[in-house]
């Protein structure tokens, strides 16, 4: 099995596309700013073909995809070129679906209760969802005691200002986050100060 999203980079950048067009010039900033793992939603409909174009037009990326809810999304995601899928929870279809595609995958928990299902079904590798609202660093400390086996990338609610707390601790790999992706870069399209917040992103590991 390929690489895990947890070990490619500290931050793995959680992109909402409108426009595949953005796709590729997007990508390209966040690989040259250190981040290559790119998590593209399946919150819109130029998802898909966001994640084709990433696939096919920046070799040095490491696309995936994210909201993954259903076995037809796995389905969808990796014949569209992802190579890691993410979701914000899990049910059993939904498991053996992400079991079953071949790409490594990170199926959202936000209980120790989660954390030991998944366990129990030899995932070791999960999404802490949605992080700050369930409990941020300070819980997780705490499941690091009882469950050291599980390791997470923590997502929602992580900014620069939080992410080298969550990446201190030891059953942390990666955050997820948005901040290096602000709506008014986006929409001016300047890839520029992307690259510029991937390239600060990419060394918070070094902060710690």
């Amino acid at each position: 099995m390929a690489s895990s999203p947890l070990d490619l980079a500290p931050v793995v950048p959680v992109v909402v596309i409108e426009d595949a067009a953005d796709a590729v010039p997007l990508a390209r900033a966040l690989v040259a700013g250190g981040l290559p793992a790119i998590e593209v939603t399946l919150r819109t409909p130029a998802a898909l073909e966001a994640i084709r174009e990433i696939a096919d037009g920046v070799p040095d990326a490491v696309v995936g995809a994210g909201t993954v809810l259903t076995p037809a999304h796995v389905k969808e995601s990796v014949a569209a070129g992802a190579r890691f899928l993410v979701s914000p929870g899990w049910t059993d279809v939904l498991l053996e679906a992400m079991r079953a595609s071949g790409v490594p995958f990170l199926p959202g928990v936000s209980t120790a209760s989660e954390v030991v299902a998944l366990l129990e079904r030899g995932v070791r590798e999960m999404k802490f969802f949605p992080a700050q609202a369930a409990g941020g660093t300070a819980y997780l400390k705490s499941l690091a005691g009882p469950l050291p086996q599980a390791r997470f990338c923590p997502t929602g609610g992580i900014g620069p200002g939080n992410a080298p707390d969550y990446l201190a601790l030891p059953n942390v790999g990666c955050v997820g986050g948005t901040w290096m992706l602000p709506p008014d870069a986006l929409a001016a399209r300047d890839w520029g100060r992307v690259e510029a917040l991937a390239r600060e992103a990419a060394g918070l590991r070094t902060q710690v």
